[in-house]
């Protein structure tokens, strides 16, 4: 039997535009940037933010927002999600309503995220009581998954502007989202998620953005026990790993990592020869 999916458009924008810039030497090129739209989200006719998009999964990012932030627990209570790029609107229809919504719009926090991130007070109300899976990870895993990673990434190869954002379960790259914002390309995830009854439970969720105490939310929200980023950590998002049971492994690229949080889930087959110099310093050191 096939699983629930509400009544959606397909309204995705293409990610890049031709434009003409002058490089060093004066001289006339044509290169690619990347999109950016607003995009405000109604639901059931009443407007709840907007967002700045890249434009290219606009249902997958509305329903992921709506579920990030805790408006709406299953994929069953969305009937439709219309996209109009003409209006720069998503309207969202529920068939029962969201329950609580002036108390759950009363504290709105802007958070660090690209174009300004949101949290809301219903999401943070949740937040303590996720329980996350216990994981094993092998140093060797994390290095094959970065590889496959390298990969990706073709809008910002292109033209720069984006982060992205990718739910992998072993080294499967089930969904690679780019958007101007790494929220964006969470909450995009989180959509894909239920549109195609993914579990969290046992996969790594990765971003070319920093680690946040937004981004950790989200995660814990999707059911995802382990963050991999090739940039850095905030101390609330750190300590908000350590207080929910996140892995957080950041500054990743090629054989470099540093784990945050949980470093007692990690089993280190694979570390890399130590730099000769290093060796040589270490000993002046102890002497």
């Amino acid at each position: 039997m096939s699983h629930y999916r509400p009544e959606m458009t397909q309204a995705g924008l293409k990610p890049t535009y031709s434009v003409s810039a002058y490089d060093e030497y004066g001289t006339q090129r044509e290169v690619s940037i990347a999109g950016e739209a607003p995009l405000t989200l109604f639901v059931d006719g009443r407007e709840l933010v907007t967002l700045m998009t890249l434009g290219t999964y606009p249902e997958a990012l509305a329903i992921g927002y709506l579920r990030n932030q805790r408006f709406v627990n299953a994929l069953t209570e969305i009937r439709q999600v219309i996209v109009d790029w003409d209006r720069e609107r998503v309207d969202i229809d529920t068939f029962e309503g969201i329950q609580d919504w002036q108390k759950k719009m009363q504290h709105r926090t802007v958070t660090t995220g690209c174009g300004q991130g949101t949290v809301f007070s219903c999401s943070l109300d949740k937040m303590y009581e996720i329980k996350l899976p216990d994981v094993s990870l092998r140093q060797s895993y994390i290095y094959s998954l970065l590889k496959t990673l390298n990969g990706y990434n073709d809008i910002y190869r292109q033209a720069g502007a984006v982060h992205a954002c990718a739910l992998c379960r072993g080294t499967e790259i089930l969904a690679f989202v780019e958007d101007v914002g790494r929220h964006n390309a969470a909450d995009a995830i989180a959509g894909l998620m239920w549109l195609n009854e993914w579990s969290g439970h046992d996969t790594v969720f990765y971003t070319t953005g920093r680690l946040t105490s937004e981004i950790v939310m989200k995660a814990a929200h999707m059911a995802i026990p382990v963050l991999l980023s090739r940039s850095g950590v905030t101390q609330m998002g750190m300590e908000l790993a350590q207080d929910i049971g996140v892995t957080m492994i950041a500054r990743a690229k090629g054989q470099h990592f540093l784990v945050y949080n949980g470093v007692r889930n990690l089993v280190y087959d694979a570390c890399p020869e130590v730099p000769a110099e290093s060796v040589r310093l270490a000993r002046v050191a102890n002497k």
